[in-house]
């Protein structure tokens, strides 16, 4: 061996047992002892120390990344496993059904078949995705745009199959399945959709189902598939848990071919509950039809009609209205796009979600504050001159030229006078009214200021102003003007026609404000009934006293009033009329809310035009005939 290999070789060293050959290196170390026998490179103990710290790094990133594997995502990673070993298929559950009051279905289950793409099935190949689209589009009679849109919208879930077309019937499904076995990630699958059978006069009530979106899929993951149906607005998605069923589920071992070799488990599918209305179809579609007759899509109103002794609602009527229907079974783009562009704005729900000025149909409850208060009496009489002048400047009219002379507050009720309540709310002279504070706790005592909790989604709260509210809003300070306007429901005061009705349901019943409700019972799938009790929100914040002479005033409205139109009814009836003022530009809105038969009433009624003028002249005409009809017809 050369020297300029760094190496050489020693003699043999007899240790007594045998001979070792060791290398050794050229920087041999002359103090070496042949007693160690061994070969060995030389390292430093900074070297081992590093190559050490590594071999233990590489222990520890193993160990965790092992952790990791098997503890944090070991679930998930077991449930991987186990897809590739267990397919589970579902069976729908029929959702369940809603009736009306006397038992009448309003809404069925269809069966048929829908159109699905799975994405992760369809050619990588942009241009042969493409053409399958194209395909798949025209066969199926879809919009290019809309069928991508909806893809875009389900990307993350290329393994769910997404619903394009719903509600196709045989002829063309068969023709679909045809053409379909030679579109990749083509499925033509059974569905159910929903058929509303009182399309318009209850659309905003019962609302519509429709597929799950993205979103909607990520918010309830691991209740629903993708290709299931969900509530979307209304009572539908309200009583969305209710409604929906359980998917039977049926899991099932597979070969490494994906053949079925045994059942694991298998569960059933549970059907959804079904509900009872307290809604009357028949009145509503009467109402509806009452509506179009009358205001023939050229105004917009909204009905609302209660039982002030439970808090059931008995209708409730939005017009115009819409064809639920079309949603139920996949709206295009344009049919959307035209109810968006509809200057009627048909699917906005006004009886619960339109905010308005009251009108004087807040007067009852101002009176009621002031008997409360003890600021006025039965027999406490201001006379009406035609209005009131506040600083020698700004006059406040009665909108009876003149006035309407000495006037107590049943005569202030049944004629609107302006100048009693300008009076009792906000004072004059050396009388002291209400005031804006104790005007708002009442106003928010009658349960305006908040929503009521109807069980419909979208129910809106209204708005009571304050002192505090326009300062910081607005800027300004409270004038005696804006008590004025309060008082008789103008200014800055918003309700809905919910919550005027249910103020009125409370004055008739003697001083009970109850939810108001849409479901008075639920029905299991088995068959078992559920009644649902009513709920009362507040009482006895008023005394049964003072709420009759409010009622005798609302009754002195009808008998010779504003409403007196309503006096040949077959019953006794009470009432108030309103007119509010809302945009200097356009017409006031119509309101009518009363109740009947006086004595024992169970049947409040509120009617509201947008933009219908006074209400004596179209809202009252509109209630005499909707009273007619529900007082005129066979006992149920």
């Amino acid at each position: 061996m050369k020297k300029s290999d760094q190496f050489f070789l020693v003699e043999n060293i007899d240790t007594g047992q045998k001979k070792i050959s060791r290398w050794v290196e050229d920087s041999y170390n002359p103090n070496f002892s042949c007693a160690n026998e061994f070969l060995s490179l030389s390292l430093s103990a900074s070297q081992i120390r590093f190559f050490l710290s590594l071999v233990l790094l590489g222990l520890l990133l193993l160990l965790g990344r092992g952790f990791y594997l098997q503890v944090i995502r070991g679930d998930y990673y077991f449930a991987q496993a186990e897809d590739n070993r267990v397919r589970v298929k579902y069976s729908r559950a029929q959702r369940g059904v809603i009736y009306d009051r006397q038992g009448q279905i309003l809404v069925q289950n269809v069966f048929g078949f829908s159109l699905f793409i799975t994405q992760a099935a369809l050619p990588v190949d942009k241009s042969q995705r493409q053409t399958v689209l194209n395909n798949i589009a025209q066969i199926a009679g879809l919009n290019l745009a809309e069928l991508e849109a909806k893809l875009a919208e389900s990307k993350d879930y290329f393994w769910q199959p997404v619903a394009v077309k719903t509600g196709i019937g045989y002829e063309q499904a068969m023709f679909l399945k045809i053409k379909s076995s030679e579109l990749p990630g083509i499925s033509l699958e059974e569905d159910s959709w929903r058929h509303y059978l009182h399309s318009e006069s209850l659309a905003h009530v019962l609302g519509y189902v429709g597929k799950l979106n993205a979103q909607e899929y990520q918010k309830n993951k691991g209740q629903y598939l993708l290709s299931d149906n969900i509530g979307k607005t209304g009572l539908e998605r309200y009583y969305e848990s209710r409604l929906r069923g359980q998917h039977g589920e049926k899991r099932v071992e597979v070969d490494s071919f994906g053949r079925e070799k045994k059942i694991i488990s298998q569960q059933p599918a549970i059907s959804g509950q079904s509900l009872i209305l307290s809604l009357d179809a028949a009145l509503q579609d009467k109402i509806y039809q009452i509506l179009d007759g009358r205001l023939r899509r050229q105004l917009s109103a909204a009905v609302v009609v209660s039982n002030p002794q439970n808090g059931e609602i008995i209708a409730l009527v939005d017009y115009p209205s819409y064809d639920d229907n079309l949603f139920a079974e996949g709206i295009s783009q344009t049919d959307y796009q035209k109810l968006l562009d509809d200057e009627m704005k048909p699917l906005f729900f006004r009886s619960i979600s339109g905010e308005y000025p009251s009108g004087s149909t807040i007067k009852p409850v101002l009176a009621s504050a002031a008997l409360e208060e003890k600021i006025i009496d039965r027999h406490t009489s201001f006379n009406s001159v035609g209005g009131l002048w506040v600083g020698g400047r700004w006059f406040f009219p009665d909108w009876k030229a003149g006035g309407h002379g000495l006037t107590n507050v049943i005569k202030a009720i049944a004629w609107s006078v302006n100048t009693y309540f300008y009076y009792i709310g906000g004072g004059y002279g050396d009388f002291q009214g209400l005031g804006v504070e104790r005007i708002g706790k009442y106003l928010k005592l009658f349960g305006l200021g908040e929503t009521l909790g109807l069980d419909l989604p979208g129910e809106s709260a209204g708005f009571v102003p304050t002192a505090e509210w326009k300062k910081k809003e607005k800027n300004e300070a409270w004038y005696i003007g804006d008590t004025y306007h309060l008082s008789i429901g103008q200014g800055d005061l918003l309700v809905t026609p919910l919550q005027v009705n249910s103020y009125t349901a409370t004055i008739a019943n003697g001083g009970r404000i109850y939810r108001p409700h849409l479901v008075k019972g639920i029905i299991a799938a088995a068959g078992q009934g559920e009644p649902l009790a009513s709920q009362v929100i507040r009482e006895k914040f008023i005394s049964s006293q003072n709420l009759e002479i409010v009622r005798q005033g609302m009754r002195q409205t009808v008998v010779a009033g504003s409403a007196a139109s309503l006096n040949g009814l077959s019953v006794p009836a009470a009432g108030k009329t309103g007119t509010a003022q809302w945009n200097s530009n356009k017409k006031n809105h119509a309101w009518f809310t009363g109740f009947a038969p006086f004595d024992q009433p169970d049947f409040c009624l509120t009617v509201l035009v947008e933009e219908g003028g006074e209400g004596s002249s179209l809202a009252v005409p509109i209630a005499r005939e909707i009273m007619q009809y529900w007082f005129g017809r066979p006992a149920s």
